[in-house]
């Protein structure tokens, strides 16, 4: 799940993508992407929601856990070195495994954060 733009136009040429509304701090368009990913999800019955949380990967996460109790995997955005991000704090709480890719941000989550290097 992801918004449309160009590359993720040309990824759903090979890929099964699925486009939702992206709010930008629009409360209608957020809502409306709410019920999006709740049709994809009711659809999909995925066990698992892996995310990077960029875009609507937050929203996913706790539509999925909390309407499915789906499994959900967070990685913290590599470029988090130093103060986590939003989408990380917010998904934290949520999530069954938390990734982080710096050792520096061990110190900043709990005890379920796990650094197992960077991904690539």
């Amino acid at each position: 799940m992801t918004f449309k733009r160009e590359d993720t136009s040309e990824l759903a040429k090979r890929e099964k993508v699925y486009f939702v509304e992206d709010p930008k701090r629009n409360i209608i368009k957020f809502l409306k992407s709410i019920v999006q990913t709740l049709s994809i999800l009711s659809k999909e019955s995925p066990d698992v929601v892996i995310s990077t949380g960029a875009g609507i990967g937050v929203v996913t996460c706790y539509v999925a856990k909390l309407f499915f109790s789906t499994k959900i995997i967070f990685f913290e955005s590599f470029c988090r070195i130093e103060e986590p991000s939003l989408s990380g704090r917010l998904a934290y709480p949520i999530s069954d495994m938390f990734f982080v890719q710096w050792r520096e941000m061990l110190k900043k989550y709990g005890e379920k954060a796990i650094y197992r290097g960077a991904v690539i």
